[in-house]
């Protein structure tokens, strides 16, 4: 069956399609930025990037254009095709690394792994490998994921706290030198001036960010952006309500996790009960 052949002269690509979408309806409305932003709600910047296709903004964002613009559920579905192309996650991230590179400090919180930026070359390898990455694109992979480790030294490195769920410190590697090499380093970042490091234990019970790796970014702009991804799935989070909310609920989990000191107490127990061998 030959394919179906494109009538309409519009992108296919669905996060293109959404912020053309938004463009037209609006000029069809014969409105500014402005003058939506102000019937609407949100800053005119935010309409202005969606547009754009820098940011796809927030399904509470896609709802109101859709009762303006009297286009029920319209937006929104094309906001959840745009939020599940996998294409846009490797493109989410790779924005979200360009800020990254600016940032003047840093907050993680990390569910089932260490953040890239303290894994050794034995856990990213391993890790990216379960994801399916073999030969060169693995190498270049493992390459560009400790490279980015040389943001936390220097000079004038930002400052950077993470929590850690202790699930991150109960899936081993299956290679236990690597493993202790892992722990090893973790409990050595710890003791640096700009690395604040939490455990989250298991005790801490149900929370706001369990099943979300969360990375907020303060930029030399005073803005904080924020990157939350699962498996499937990444988003970048400009719009200041959400970005507040996700920092009250940060904020929330570390309160219950462990002391600086007592997390790398932590991490010293569990470099003691790791194997130091493959068990047989």
């Amino acid at each position: 069956m030959p394919p179906r052949r494109v009538i309409t002269g519009r992108s296919q690509e669905p996060r293109r399609r959404y912020a053309e979408e938004l463009r037209r309806l609006r000029t069809a409305r014969g409105e500014s930025l402005r003058e939506l932003a102000k019937v609407v709600g949100w800053d005119p910047s935010l309409f202005g990037k969606l547009e754009s296709g820098a940011t796809l903004g927030s399904p509470e964002v896609a709802e109101a254009l859709d009762q303006h613009y009297g286009t029920p559920g319209l937006l929104l579905a094309l906001w959840e095709l745009a939020v599940g192309d996998p294409n846009q996650f490797k493109e989410r991230y790779q924005q979200y690394m360009a800020l990254e590179a600016e940032a003047v400090s840093l907050w993680h919180y990390s569910v089932s792994a260490p953040p890239g930026l303290l894994q050794t070359a034995g856990y990213a390898r391993e890790a990216l490998a379960a994801g399916g990455l073999r030969g060169r694109d693995l190498d270049q992979q493992v390459e560009a994921r400790i490279g980015r480790q040389g943001l936390l030294e220097g000079d004038d490195p930002p400052t950077f706290r993470v929590i850690l769920s202790e699930t991150v410190l109960r899936t081993r590697l299956r290679d236990p030198q690597e493993w202790r090499g892992q722990l090893e380093y973790l409990a050595e970042a710890a003791e640096r001036p700009n690395i604040t490091l939490h455990v989250l234990p298991f005790s801490a019970g149900p929370h706001g960010l369990m099943n979300t790796a969360t990375m907020f970014l303060r930029l030399l702009d005073s803005r904080t952006v924020v990157y939350t991804e699962n498996d499937e799935h990444g988003e970048l989070i400009e719009e200041n309500p959400r970005v507040e909310r996700l920092q009250r609920i940060y904020d929330a989990v570390r309160d219950l996790a462990l002391s600086p000191a007592e997390s790398r107490e932590f991490i010293v127990r569990m470099l003691e009960e790791a194997p130091c061998e493959p068990s047989t």
